[in-house]
């Protein structure tokens, strides 16, 4: 028998040479190095850029499992100072992806040793899920255009959860997301003779103003309504220049992708009606869309009973969580369910520069991904 991967020396190699969304060549070299190692029965590379897709199991007739992590780290600069620190400056695995990849790898070398022996398992590892482009690009890949799945599944760490606990919850678990770009084109003139042009400062002013008022910020009640405004870009910084161009990016995002096209809609006639009021010409565009991820009843349910098989807490969630996720694409395709896997109720929150994922929590994720996969390919 092959020696055991050391999962955590290979979570902290991965978090150490992090790569953004469409750039993880190198981090797909380094999980394709291993996945080798452990001959999977089916091997696809560049998935829809970077990704892989690595298969145990033969039965193509049997049930068809597919068990997703993501490749991609973020441009936020790394403020830890251990060993394993990012070496890119200005990159790093804050939201976890690197002990995802490690616990989709530990389950890989379970199904290597114990291949399926009905069915088949499918791990993908996808590119770009920070931009939400790349669960898009894998299902786009001609690859995958004759590939069904009866069951999809992924997790994702949860800061101020117990460590190892799971968040199961059946319905939408991630909120629909979107983001707009507002820009606003005016006329520069002299900044002692601002009557000569046409500054779109308060108009500015006004959308953000009236945006906020469009929200309904309370995630306990239906209608979830979260407008942020996430940057505004006016002018240049040359004092004699009355501003005649400005950007206003926010993001919106409500339970489900009905609601977000309404409030959508009424962000994008408050930017028009207070454009044309300020004589300003207005261009709208869309970015970085995430669809809510609906968990179907019975995957939840089989995720719930691999929880209470492999002794893990099993918390409740009232509500959905207010982040994107393009699982969502996945989920709205197949049958399938996200779950969240407790961190540590006093970690470091997502997206923080201090963040690092718990090197502890990966054979708790591997253990509950390997009962559920395997109690649904045994019936």
């Amino acid at each position: 028998m092959s020696t055991p991967l050391d999962l955590s020396a290979f979570r902290r190699e991965l978090h150490a040479h992090p790569e953004l969304a469409g750039e993880e060549r190198e981090t797909a070299q380094r999980i394709l190095a291993v996945l080798k190692a452990l001959k999977p029965d089916g091997l696809l590379t560049e998935l829809g850029g970077t990704g892989l897709l690595a298969t145990f199991g033969k039965d193509e007739a049997g049930l068809q499992v597919m068990v997703r992590c993501e490749l991609d780290a973020l441009a936020i600069p790394e403020v830890n100072d251990f060993e394993h620190r990012s070496v890119i400056p200005g990159k790093s695995h804050k939201c976890g992806h690197d002990g995802h990849m490690a616990i989709l790898t530990g389950l890989a070398e379970k199904l290597s040793n114990k291949r399926p022996a009905r069915g088949r398992v499918h791990l993908l590892y996808q590119p770009a899920e920070e931009n939400g482009t790349g669960a898009a690009s894998v299902l786009a890949d001609p690859r995958m255009k004759d590939r069904h799945f009866d069951l999809v599944l992924a997790l994702h760490n949860l800061p101020g959860y117990p460590l190892g606990s799971a968040v199961v919850r059946k319905g939408a678990f991630t909120a629909s997301v979107n983001s707009l770009v507002i820009t606003l084109q005016g006329r520069t003139s002299h900044a002692a003779e601002p009557e000569h042009g046409i500054n779109p400062a308060l108009a500015v002013a006004e959308i953000l103003a009236g945006s906020q008022a469009l929200q309904h910020n309370v995630p306990e009640e239906d209608g979830l309504r979260v407008v942020t405004v996430v940057h505004v870009d006016l002018g240049s910084k040359d004092y004699g220049i009355s501003a005649g161009r400005a950007e206003v990016h926010l993001t919106v995002r409500c339970w489900t992708d009905a609601e977000l096209r309404q409030l959508e809609q009424e962000v994008q006639q408050l930017a028009r009606t207070t454009a044309g009021k300020h004589k300003l010409y207005v261009d709208i565009r869309r970015c970085f869309t995430f669809q809510a991820n609906r968990n179907e009843d019975a995957a939840a349910e089989l995720v719930e009973q691999a929880v209470r098989s492999t002794g893990h807490a099993l918390v409740p969630r009232a509500h959905p969580f207010k982040w994107g996720e393009d699982f969502g694409l996945f989920t709205a395709r197949y049958k399938g369910c996200m779950f969240g896997l407790g961190a540590g109720e006093e970690h470091s929150a997502l997206h923080n520069p201090d963040y690092d994922f718990p090197d502890a929590l990966i054979p708790h994720g591997v253990a509950i991904f390997e009962a559920a996969v395997r109690q649904y390919l045994d019936g």
